[in-house]
């Protein structure tokens, strides 16, 4: 899922003035504004963090090649659609993309060497205490408003995940641009539980000084000594989204739901097994699922198992799963959501996917009455599509057409026409 909705900085008080910011401690989730000059001297983190330049989403005190570097920043604007970075504060998982982003560089030789920092880090991680020590702390910035060159701190962040094997945490993904096919780095990373990162210890950390001394956050030394992850989850306040938040904002992505829409035209019924697929690539543990018949279909557009456990020890939890093919000004209402509910068993959950928003009323009831029910909205289709490499409109109509072709028309002559 996408990183968290932020305040525009013209709605808030800055943590500090532009020209204090060299002195202050990094507080979780504070705006720090940009300069007014025009140029790249108007960015926050290199005064927040010296040293670190000013340009880029890697941004390492010290040199990659030469293993030398003390510290790191990243720098994500959570804005672009083909490399979705993203932060999920209620469980403290960050999803970051490396910088071989275009064709033409072998994918450890790009200028910054970013991602050849990637592949060192998670590699030592695994290493023991001594080998995580020589790994440099990382801090994330999001960049903050539609305009200018304020930031928001979102954390101190460690390598990994307490929940993820290693091929998990740093995975090599292939991409296609213009016809060229080039690799890039998908890393996850853990925001560590720390509420605020002193000036002393940043200080610190870039003269050189061993990361954990100097005021080292207690969250940095249990990771680095023991490779434990005290993740800063944030369960939300509410889960009742607005039909804004359910719904993509920007036109590449109002694009691509609209191609999965125009695609099942006419024969909303065939979007069930695209539903189905959806909801495999959210949850990959989903095991049989059998799209039900139209002509009996009692409620539940799919029936299917969900499997926990060892693989030598697994138990299978069955869920009913519900597809509505609709356009962005229909919603999904109480209507739908009682059906779905109604046919539910004992220990069963539901899946409810549709390419439009649910609305008010139905959220409510199903979070109120505390249903074991998945909302899948058009927002939340776009993001996974993504996240899985089809970040173009062009891409989407191609996997839809290769998955689930018109009637009369099979997917392998699909291929061979394309």
């Amino acid at each position: 899922m996408p990183a968290s909705a932020i305040p525009s900085p013209q709605t808030e008080q800055p943590a500090a003035t532009f020209a204090d910011l060299s002195g202050v401690d990094l507080h979780l989730d504070a705006f720090y504004p940009g300069g007014t000059r025009g140029n790249s001297s108007d960015d926050p983190i290199n005064r927040l963090v010296p040293g670190v330049g000013n340009q880029g989403g890697f941004r390492p005190a010290g040199s990659p090649q030469e293993q030398s570097v003390r510290l790191a920043v990243l720098y994500t604007t959570g804005r672009q659609p083909d490399w979705p970075d993203a932060l999920d504060p209620q469980t403290g998982g960050f999803t970051y993309f490396g910088d071989n982003r275009t064709p033409g560089h072998e994918m450890h030789k790009t200028p910054r060497r970013g991602n050849l920092l990637l592949r060192d880090v998670f590699a030592a991680s695994h290493e023991g205490p001594d080998a995580r020590r020589r790994i440099p702390p990382f801090l994330l910035f999001e960049k903050a408003g539609a305009t200018g060159r304020g930031v928001r701190f979102r954390g101190l962040l460690a390598p990994g995940g307490p929940a993820l094997t290693s091929d998990d945490e740093l995975a090599a993904i292939w991409r296609t641009t213009n016809g060229r096919r080039f690799q890039n780095y998908r890393a996850r990373f853990t925001v560590l539980d720390q509420a605020v990162i002193p000036r002393t210890w940043i200080e610190h950390v870039l003269n050189g000084g061993d990361a954990l001394e100097g005021g080292c956050p207690e969250a940095w030394r249990t990771w680095v000594e023991t490779r434990s992850y005290m993740a800063l989850a944030a369960p939300a306040t509410t889960v009742i989204r607005s039909q804004a938040e359910q719904l993509p904002h920007d036109l590449e992505s109002q694009e691509i739901l609209a191609a999965v829409r125009e695609h099942f035209r006419g024969r909303e019924h065939d979007f069930e097994p695209c539903a189905v697929e959806l909801w495999r690539l959210l949850a990959p543990a989903t095991g049989q699922v059998e799209v039900t018949r139209r002509s009996r279909d009692g409620g539940r557009d799919a029936v299917g198992q969900y499997h926990l456990g060892p693989p030598a020890d697994r138990i299978a939890i069955d869920f009913a799963l519900e597809a509505k093919c609709k356009s962005p000004d229909q919603s999904v209402g109480v209507k739908e959501g009682s059906r779905l509910i109604s046919r539910l068993r004992h220990r069963n959950f539901g899946v409810l996917v549709t390419t439009s928003f649910f609305n008010r009323q139905m959220q409510e009831e199903i979070r109120d009455d505390q249903h074991p029910v998945i909302l899948i909205c058009g927002r939340d289709i776009v993001d996974l599509l993504r996240q899985h490499g089809y970040t173009s409109k062009a891409a989407v109509e191609s996997w839809l057409a290769q998955r689930f072709p018109a009637p009369g028309v099979s997917g392998t002559q699909v291929a061979r026409d394309e």
